[in-house]
């Protein structure tokens, strides 16, 4: 689960982490309030979406030479008209795609002097299985193009689970990120608080990006973003009032409700696999033949008739699918109940674009006799290489 940036502040200041004061609006009748109680004169407008960078990005709406969608504003008047320009206005990033996302509210916060901008993260290395601090002194830039371009300038400090974070590992960040004197002293209370936050909280992701030096020598979080383990989502019910659903794709959602591992994809060949390496390879071998996946979707292991029911529903409510291919290896999963459950869905719903599936493992006899005894036109495929050919050949042909 994924929290907007004031969600994550608010989180993070609950720590003792230094954020600056600021405030979260919904309308633009909230805008003047929020500024007058922010000490001021420069305030920043940050539009609020489930997407990074928004600064360089670009309202649909309001034309090539607009700003971005993080603003400074110098009076509360220049508040004002920002936020009336930004909300209900679409904001297009790298991150969003073309469609962009509506942004539904804004951050108000108070301006800070910038003497230097960092890069602080923290996630779980899989390479070690230790939750790591990734620091970087090229902070405020795409962390990936520094990856890319100097990868010697991001420093990986791996943490050890019984100790915690010690002194000698602060020290270690502090001198990736150069931070001496007061900044320095900074870290040693921040960088403490933001293992302490990542692990009590079941983060998969935390950034602070920038993590700021001002003029006065103290760091600030300036921007934080924040994402959530949803397997551990049932120790935390104080989190589940953040999740923004507006955020989310509708399928994704319902996907959640019965859960089903779901992600959109901008292609027209719908996927219904059982397990997250098979998903991916029937995905490639899709891409292999000429075509592009319209989803990730893993049923799981022990996934029931209803489960099943509602995965074949969730695709079939896509517009842009134009074929189907179920492909299930039956271990735990067995292949009468997947075809049971694509022919209840098949009859509740109807199927109007061709449907390939592929069947093998437990009870694949009994799976492949009630898709046969169906009546439905369901076209069989043996392997899946035969799987894929036969699904990007029938939609070539009903296109």
């Amino acid at each position: 689960m994924n929290i907007h940036e004031h969600q994550a502040k608010a989180l993070l200041k609950e720590y003792g982490a230094p954020v600056a004061a600021g405030v979260a609006i919904f309308s633009a009748d909230e805008a003047e309030a929020a500024a007058k109680s922010l000490p001021g004169p420069l305030y920043v407008v940050k539009s609020q979406i489930h997407a990074g960078g928004r600064g360089k990005g670009k309202f649909k709406e309001l034309g090539p030479d607009a700003k971005g969608g993080v603003r400074l504003a110098k009076s509360v008047e220049d508040v004002v008209k920002n936020a009336k320009e930004m909300l209900g206005n679409t904001l297009v990033t790298k991150q969003t795609g073309e469609a962009g996302k509506q942004v539904n509210r804004l951050y108000i916060e108070d301006g800070a002097d910038i003497a230097r901008e960092l890069y602080c993260s923290l996630l779980v290395d899989r390479a070690t299985s230790k939750v790591s601090f990734v620091v970087s002194t090229e902070g405020g830039m795409d962390i990936e193009a520094v990856a890319h371009d100097t990868p010697e300038k991001i420093i990986t400090v791996g943490i050890d689970p019984v100790a915690g974070v010690t002194a000698a590992d602060i020290a270690k960040i502090n001198s990736a990120l150069k931070l001496d004197g007061t900044a320095a002293v900074d870290g040693e209370h921040l960088f403490p608080i933001l293992y302490k936050a990542f692990t009590e909280k079941d983060m998969s992701l935390l950034e602070v990006n920038p993590l700021i030096v001002m003029e006065n020598g103290r760091l600030r979080v300036l921007d934080a973003k924040v994402s959530f383990d949803n397997n551990a989502s049932f120790r935390h019910e104080e989190l589940k009032p953040l999740r923004d659903l507006s955020e989310e794709d509708a399928k994704e959602i319902e996907a959640s409700k019965y859960d089903l591992a779901y992600v959109a994809l901008d292609g027209n060949i719908g996927c219904m696999v059982n397990g997250a390496g098979l998903a991916m390879s029937t995905m490639d071998i899709i891409k292999l033949y000429g075509a592009e996946p319209a989803n990730f979707l893993d049923v799981g292991g022990g996934a029931s008739k209803e489960k099943v029911t509602a995965a074949f529903k969730i695709i079939t409510a896509d517009p842009a699918v134009k074929g189907i291919l179920v492909n299930i290896f039956g271990g735990i999963m067995r292949c009468d109940v997947i075809a049971e459950g694509v022919i209840a869905a098949v009859k509740e719903v109807g199927l109007k674009v061709p449907l390939v599936v592929r069947l093998e493992g437990t009870n694949v006899r009994e799976g492949k006799a009630i898709l046969d005894n169906s009546g439905l036109d369901v076209i069989s495929a043996d392997d899946l290489d035969d799987a894929a050919q036969k699904i990007v050949a029938a939609v070539a042909k009903a296109a």
